[in-house]
């Protein structure tokens, strides 16, 4: 096919247009660099105060302590750095792993190259299967048929033809034929690549939870300063002394300043990103985790999301006579035929799932055949005819297509027209795909430019069966159970497609709405209608953006599938979009949220159950925060306003607790299992507060019980005449055990301590061990003593610091029973 005098650009002039036009690529978001992370952290308030602390020490001369407060800077630095690289890397994989590659000619010489690298100009050829990587302008073609349903919507194959209809597009596919065509625009030049730079001018707005969470930060922050400045004048009235007040001040505005809310937020944003990569759902976007549990409607596409896009023949209809698939090797001729003359009608080399389910038909066709003329699939004709010499010199005319097309090929009327359609209703019914097979009759050396004007003679009907994927009935049952209502998307007629809902798991009666149905209703009908609709068939995708802005109307949360570039719209509209991996566009993946690696809807499911559980964990974060804060902050004010009373916490005291609470707040929270029965609850209110008042309450008593214990420990220990440095190590202690006792009760909401503890959670255990380990080491050897201001009573005094942790323990565990057989009776009821 390829012409001599076609030598293509050279290398050298190839390499000069890459420079000046740029990768054939859409431009991926901009990641963050180690200095953009390490300027950032440097921003935060702990950082500033640790600088601020480390340096008093050293000008007071305890230089030790002050380099050790300073060297914390380094470990925020390298955990917040860490955990940013994991989603960078994971949509840089999946980007290389988009980019197709390209038969092009340089040099006269064919040559694959990575589709990025093409440029205007190149000379590209193109076979049955090949993506079209850029846009280009045909010239040379041999029945070249392309799949543009991505760009256009259609899901009718086009034939491409010089002059008339010889433009390629990128993102396009090769159904049938080959040619070569000249590479006009690449990137965001494409007309791929102009819909998505509109798509990427349009700015997302902040989620819900960042909002309030910026909030929430901001009037804590504001009361800390207040309390912070309460106790430098507190401090300097009752002791006289301003270096102490100021390091006493800096000390609180440590314990009370909520600089982990932030931190632990973007960590287990990127964690569950990480996490739900591995079920083969890379997250674009975070923040569209939080949304997830949040999810009331999940909106599906049919094809290769709920079943496996794998055709398979599983039926054949000849002479009025079904044959099942266990007897496609029996002595029937009728069937024989049908399967001959389908082979012949289909290529052997084709991508196209019907055509590779033919060939897998028993049956031998001849090798050597010599293709005359193919008479492609159109609009007005949804049929395919392709005349064949054999190697017997015998000439052959095979049919297939719909069997309306096929049977008004055949002239069929009458009767034998109300036979055929009672039993493609049959099958249909049954959610089987039919293809019409027929035999055309002797030709003439001259063929006529029409299929429609050969003489047909009707065989009978091939019925395919795309069964729906392993998993999807059990994930559709989830969904149901969680409150979370299915909705099928198919192009497909309807009577199919309610079959596939029914095979799904879907509940019954099935309701479904056809496109020209949802064409006929009012937005406002629509809005009305729409929370009993189970499927609509026969849509195309530019409806898809009615139909989330009517679930979204009727107060729904939608996640919606896609993978066209006219499903875009639709995806970011969503709540949460979701574009498929394998046959999505960049521009689909783009507007998107979520990109399914496998377009398995069972890893949708799987990611709203993930959703839920990363939400609730994060909720047991914050509020363990927000709890841990509480006997910090009293701890430090209640010797500001006693001048008799010892200093507790210093700084080096509230940076060891920090060391304990960052890490378990950003790794063993987030690492901690799902909640018992976490799809049997209904979706999370997306009004709802994060910080609830009742959350907040809740988390101010824990904290106050973890504080009442501590204070009287301290107390206790005043009382029994130990010196400062053995009442600071008394009660510290009690603070790091009732610390660890409330990690462990706040691990889990459904679970008790034990449970938690048998599941043996590897951060959990690291994490808490080591703190344990340090603090029995702080308060034995001697070098740490002289660090922490500690002095050893005795093992026996610490008797009173372990009784306290153990009731802590008690009470949180006991509320949690309580409640938890609360929530349980809700929703039995409910």
């Amino acid at each position: 096919m390829t012409q001599p005098e076609i030598k293509g650009l050279t290398q050298k002039t190839a390499d000069e247009l890459l420079l000046k036009h740029g990768y054939n690529e859409l431009p991926a978001r901009g990641g963050s660099t180690f200095w953009k992370i390490m300027l950032d952290v440097v921003r935060e308030p702990m950082f500033m105060l640790l600088i601020a602390c480390g340096l008093l020490y050293i000008l007071l001369g305890d230089h030790s302590e002050g380099i050790i407060l300073i060297s914390t800077i380094v470990i925020l630095i390298g955990i917040t750095f860490f955990q940013n690289q994991k989603s960078e890397k994971a949509l840089l994989a999946l980007k290389q792993l988009a980019t197709p590659r390209v038969l092009v000619i340089r040099d006269g010489e064919k040559k694959n190259i990575p589709g990025r690298d093409l440029v205007p100009g190149d000379i590209i050829l193109l076979h049955e299967g090949d993506r079209v990587a850029a846009d280009c302008q045909l010239i040379e073609s041999v029945n070249l048929t392309m799949d543009e349903s991505m760009l256009t919507g259609e899901s009718i194959a086009v034939e491409k033809n010089i002059p008339e209809t010889d433009l390629l597009y990128s993102g396009t596919m090769v159904v049938k034929g080959s040619g070569i065509a000249a590479v006009l625009a690449t990137g965001l030049h494409s007309h791929l690549g102009k819909i998505a730079g509109s798509l990427a001018s349009v700015q997302n707005d902040q989620t819900r939870l960042q909002v309030e969470m910026k909030i929430f930060i901001r009037r804590l922050a504001l009361i800390g300063v207040l309390i912070c400045v309460g106790i430098v004048l507190a401090f300097y009235f009752t002791r006289g002394n301003l270096l102490e007040s100021i390091l006493s001040g800096l000390s609180s505005a440590m314990a009370i300043m909520p600089e982990e809310f932030p931190v632990v937020l973007t960590v287990f944003l990127s964690l569950g990103a990480w996490r739900l990569s591995k079920q083969k759902v890379l997250t674009r976007k975070p923040s569209a985790i939080e949304t997830l549990g949040s999810a009331t409607v999940l909106c599906s596409d049919k094809t290769g999301t709920i079943t496996a896009n794998k055709m398979k023949v599983v039926a054949i209809v000849s002479n009025d006579t079904l044959i099942s698939s266990t007897d496609f090797d029996g002595q029937n001729e009728g069937s024989q035929e049908i399967i001959r003359i389908a082979k012949y009608a289909s290529q052997p080399t084709a991508v196209d799932p019907m055509d590779k389910a033919i060939f897998e038909l028993p049956g031998e066709i001849s090798d050597a055949q010599i293709l005359i003329r193919e008479y492609p699939l159109s609009k007005e004709l949804l049929a395919i005819t392709r005349v064949l010499k054999t190697e017997d010199d015998q000439t052959i005319v095979a049919c297939k297509g719909s069997p309306e097309a096929v049977m008004n090929l055949c002239k069929i009327s009458g009767e034998q027209e109300t036979e055929i359609r009672n039993k493609i209703n049959a099958l249909a019914a049954d959610g089987k795909r039919i293809l019409g097979v027929a035999q055309g009759d002797s030709v003439n050396e001259i063929l006529p430019e029409n299929q429609g004007d050969l003489d047909f003679t009707w065989l009978g009907l091939l019925a395919f069966e795309d069964p729906v994927r392993a998993g999807v009935k059990e994930s559709v049952h989830d969904c149901y159970t969680a409150g979370i209502k299915v909705v099928m998307i198919t192009g497909d007629y309807p009577v199919t497609a309610k079959s596939i809902a029914l095979q799904a798991g879907f509940k019954s009666p099935v309701k479904v709405v056809t496109g020209e149905e949802l064409n006929a209703w009012s937005d406002e009908e629509l809005k009305n209608n729409i929370k009993t609709i189970d499927v609509f068939a026969r849509v195309v995708p530019e409806q898809k953006l009615r139909i989330v802005r009517a679930f979204q109307q009727a107060n729904e949360v939608v996640a919606m599938t896609g993978d066209g570039v006219n499903d875009a719209p639709a995806l970011k509209a969503a709540d949460i979009g979701i574009a498929m991996g394998k046959k999505g566009t960049d521009v689909a993946r783009e507007a998107s949220s979520l990109v399914l690696l496998d377009d398995n809807f069972s890893s949708i499911v799987a990611a709203i159950r993930g959703g839920r559980r990363i939400y609730d964990n994060l909720q047991k974060a914050m509020s363990y925060i927000l709890a841990i804060h509480i006997p910090i902050i009293g701890l430090t004010l209640i010797p500001a306003f006693f001048s008799e009373l010892p200093l507790l916490l210093l700084p080096i005291h509230i940076v060891f607790l920090e060391l304990i609470i960052d890490p378990v707040c950003s790794l063993a929270f987030e690492s901690e299992q799902e909640e018992k029965e976490i799809m049997k609850r209904p979706p999370r209110n997306p009004l709802a507060k994060f910080f609830s008042m009742k959350k907040i309450v809740s988390s101010l008593a824990d904290g106050l019980l973890l504080l009442g214990i501590v204070a009287g420990v301290y107390f206790l220990s005043i009382e029994e005449g130990h010196t400062d440095g053995e009442v600071r190590a008394i009660a510290f202690s009690s603070l790091v055990l009732g610390n660890i006792f409330l990690i462990l009760t706040k691990l889990s909401k459904s679970r008790s301590v034990f449970s938690v503890l048998a599941e043996r959670n590897k951060w959990v255990m690291i994490i808490l061990t080591l703190a344990l380990l340090f603090n029995i080491l702080s308060i034995s050897l001697p070098p740490l003593l002289a660090v922490f201001n500690f002095e050893y009573p005795g093992l026996f005094h610490f008797i009173p610091a372990i009784g306290g942790a153990v009731l802590l323990l008690s009470i949180l565990e006991f509320i949690k029973l309580m409640r938890w057989r609360k929530v349980k009776e809700k929703m039995m009821n409910g």
